[in-house]
């Protein structure tokens, strides 16, 4: 992993494009990512972290 986010991939929301270091707003980013394909499939990450934090709290409920 390049310590240096600049320099690292980053998955632009509004194009759907992957970009290597900061090209866009923070704000229409997400990221980092080691490499242009992790980034490229940022959206399934986000689902599922956002699936497992779900299960999660209700776990703790």
């Amino acid at each position: 992993m390049a310590d240096d986010p600049s320099e690292q991939f980053w998955y632009n929301l509004k194009t759907g494009g992957v970009e290597r270091g900061f090209l866009s707003p923070s704000s229409d980013r997400v990221g980092p990512f080691d490499t242009a394909d992790e980034a490229s499939h940022a959206l399934e990450l986000l689902r599922e972290n956002s699936r497992k934090w779900a299960e999660e709290e209700q776990a703790d409920e």
